[in-house]
């Protein structure tokens, strides 16, 4: 009996004698020979048509000497051929750049595309979790096409329905280590796609000399550095605050040594003014001449100097209260930034209360109102823990340089940072190699982007203060 039912029918039967085995067949129909030759013949065609659309160039490529073989002789195919080939040649060896945005960047995005990322998609997407099985079939994602940069792969993803771009970023590690990547960063590119990121080599791993002082004043955005991509990290300071968060020998010293280093042509101009805070008597001190009086190292300096850019921001909100709205630099009223070097010490471990809350007051202002008048803070700090430093979100545009944590990262850059790729708690403790690299979030984008800092040098410093002071 048990033979001739179907399998879906024999699983639920209930033997009464234990020592009996339960045998069963599953139903099985059988498919005539000419149904199944014109399935195969049907996916053929399909799958030619398909790579001709797809790769319509490629396919030429190939077709057209094949063509002229069969009609004309193979020696005809032969000068066809190689032709393109002494023409490439010379043209890969004398302009690169040019080649590479033609040619190069095209036939490396499809060697990747089939040696890479087609071969071992299956793989990766089921084990990661991406992919599903349901009634004996396999739903994956997919893989629309790869692009590549000097530098990195951008895959385009076509997401399951139902998906959420979070499934993805929470298992950038699956996918970085399945494909071969050091790492890689997940940003939506439009609805049920997403643009996943795969670096094949750090552009960012050689220290970067200070960036030339510019020729024209101006109060921003300043060079700071270089992003990932090639393009120059332009750091905004007017009209915003920036934090920048790192741990020790992390490089926040090139970024705020960089900041002014962009400043310096408006500084000799008049058009803008650096007040310097610098409890640990290490880095400002080296520009000092830089700040005239307006440096402080104590915590009784610094409350002062903090109160005192408190009473410049609130008589220009008088004076401009009705008239204006936003901030224009100029001789009688200058752009004011005020650098604070590891504002820490002077917000949570300052053991005199009377000057903790004075100054915690005065930061808490100029962070909420100072940026229409045209005053702006720049402050680096270690800790980022919302006990250490209770006024954080109070900065619109924040830099993480190396944290020691992985919770740090969403801390500083907000909640999700880390899973979108800003692995800021992965960077090289090593100076030459991770001083200056970090992970910045502006206040118009949520993603971040990987930018490192030029070194400036001691010498490069006291060359500034020099030039300003003569």
């Amino acid at each position: 009996m048990f033979k001739k039912l179907p399998g879906d029918e024999a699983q639920h039967l209930v033997s009464t004698t234990p020592d009996t085995a339960v045998v069963f067949r599953p139903a099985v129909v059988r498919t005539p020979a000419m149904v199944t030759l014109i399935i195969f013949a049907w996916r053929l065609l399909a799958g030619a048509v398909r790579l001709l659309w797809r790769h319509p160039i490629a396919s030429a490529v190939v077709a057209m000497p094949c063509a002229l073989a069969w009609l004309y002789g193979w020696r005809l195919a032969l000068v066809v051929a190689t032709v393109p080939v002494s023409v490439l040649l010379p043209w890969a060896f004398f302009d690169r750049a040019s080649f590479n945005a033609w040619i190069g960047w095209h036939l490396l995005a499809w060697w990747r595309l089939v040696w890479v990322y087609r071969r071992h998609w299956h793989s990766v997407m089921v084990i990661s979790g991406l992919g599903r099985h349901l009634r004996g079939r396999d739903y994956l994602p997919r893989l629309v096409g790869v692009s590549c940069t000097s530098w990195a792969d951008l895959v385009t993803v076509k997401i399951l329905t139902g998906q959420a771009p979070k499934d993805w970023s929470d298992r950038i590690e699956h996918l970085a280590h399945g494909f071969g990547a050091r790492s890689c960063r997940v940003s939506v590119a439009r609805s049920g796609r997403l643009l996943i990121v795969f670096p094949r080599h750090d552009p960012l791993a050689t220290p970067l000399a200070a960036v030339p002082i510019p020729e024209e004043a101006s109060v921003g955005p300043v060079e700071v550095g270089t992003c990932e991509d090639g393009r120059p990290w332009l750091l905004k300071v007017h009209g915003t605050h920036v934090l920048v968060a790192g741990a020790t020998g992390a490089g926040k010293g090139s970024v705020i040594w960089s900041a002014i280093r962009g400043l310096l042509p408006a500084v000799r101009a008049g058009l803008v003014q650096v007040w310097a805070l610098d409890p640990k008597r290490m880095e400002l001190s080296f520009g000092r001449t830089l700040f005239g009086d307006r440096y402080a190292a104590s915590p009784a300096d610094c409350a002062d100097l903090l109160e005192a850019a408190v009473a410049v921001m609130q008589e220009r909100a008088d004076r401009f209260a009705g008239l204006q709205r936003n901030h224009t630099p100029t001789v009688e009223d200058p752009f004011v930034l005020v650098v604070v070097d590891e504002v820490a010490f002077l917000t949570a471990y300052q053991s005199d209360k009377g000057l903790k809350l004075r100054i915690s007051a005065a930061l808490a202002t100029l962070t909420t109102q100072g940026r229409a008048v045209g005053v702006g803070v720049l402050a680096a700090l270690q800790d980022p823990r919302k006990e250490v430093m209770n006024i954080r979100n109070l900065f619109p545009d924040k830099i993480a340089l190396r944290l020691d944590e992985s919770e740090q990262v969403d801390m500083v850059l907000g909640d999700g940072a880390r899973d979108r790729g800003a692995l800021a708690d992965h960077i090289s403790p090593i100076p030459t190699q991770g001083a200056g690299i970090g992970y910045v979030r502006l206040e118009c984008s949520p993603d971040p982007v990987r930018v490192r800092a030029a070194y400036v040098s001691d010498a490069d410093i006291r060359a500034m203060a020099g030039e300003v002071a003569a």
